[in-house]
């Protein structure tokens, strides 16, 4: 344990901040995570600005033309324009995410050791997730909104009230991803666990929570799965919102249950990096 006056290391945690002052403590790192945007934005353009439009134009449009927008068998939706696009904005919403907590936070621990630098200071461990996690949630936020902003000229909105709350859902769907998905990522020793992450973990959930076709085609187990999914409570979430079809019983469930979990993530994350770092 360091003494009065003596430099605190990684082996010297600051004391536990309180809830009120983490908020403060993150921003001090903003300087930090403006630099890095800027220096690497232009990585992120086309997932950012163009996916989204390509994504709209070959799934809503294309494919589209060939499927017959029956109301009653896509959940409330008069097109299948209208039923894909808000399951792609979560979709894209989870796949920023994934990018953003995965390999970058095991390089700023095990490659950069950019974590250890900065518990090196006066900042907590809880201030460089939030930190952390406020910038994964502004590639959320713009990437997000670029998406919605896409769909708006192709008349699949019924109300733009749910258009603003679907936008603020993604930030909740986004952090019921990125805490537990960074609690993992900031235990690993190495990356080879991110091929199955990926694989059996992210590729599923985009095919198979109900944003290409509604999960009731499912058999019945693999639909009961699907539901208890965090993508599945996302899309269904946004859907409803973006249709002005908003179930609120059944919204209320979405909003727990993706609360729920990035509360347990974020717990968890902080008791892991804690960990990692403070030995």
């Amino acid at each position: 344990m360091a003494t009065p006056g003596e430099p605190r290391t990684a082996t010297s945690p600051t004391p536990p901040t309180a809830p009120a002052n983490v908020v403060q403590g993150a921003l001090r790192l903003l300087d930090y995570w403006v630099i890095v945007y800027r220096r690497t934005w232009k990585g992120t353009a086309i997932s950012s600005f163009v996916t989204p439009l390509l994504y709209i134009v070959a799934m809503g449009v294309l494919l589209g033309g060939f499927i017959q927008g029956d109301p009653g068998r896509l959940d409330g939706a008069s097109s299948y324009l209208a039923f894909v696009a808000p399951g792609m904005v979560a979709a894209q919403t989870m796949t920023t995410v994934f990018g953003e907590v995965t390999y970058p936070v095991m390089a700023a621990v095990k490659w950069h050791k950019t974590y250890y630098s900065m518990i090196a200071t006066p900042l907590s461990v809880g201030e460089v997730i939030l930190a952390n996690l406020g910038f994964v949630m502004f590639r959320v936020a713009a990437t997000s909104a670029v998406f919605l902003a896409v769909m708006s000229p192709f008349g699949v909105f019924e109300s733009w009230v749910g258009v603003l709350v679907a936008f603020l859902a993604q930030l909740l769907i986004g952090l019921a991803f990125a805490t537990p998905i960074y609690a993992f990522s900031a235990g690993l020793r190495d990356e080879s666990a991110f091929a199955l992450v990926f694989r059996l973990g992210m590729i599923p959930l985009f095919l198979f929570s109900g944003a290409f076709f509604p999960i009731r085609n499912l058999n019945a187990p693999m639909e009961a799965l699907a539901r208890v999914t965090p993508l599945w409570h996302g899309v269904d979430l946004t859907r409803m919102l973006t249709l002005g079809q908003v179930d609120w019983s059944l919204a209320a469930v979405h909003v727990a249950y993706l609360a729920v979990l990035a509360l347990a993530g974020w717990l968890w994350a902080v008791r892991r990096l804690t960990r990692r770092l403070i030995t």
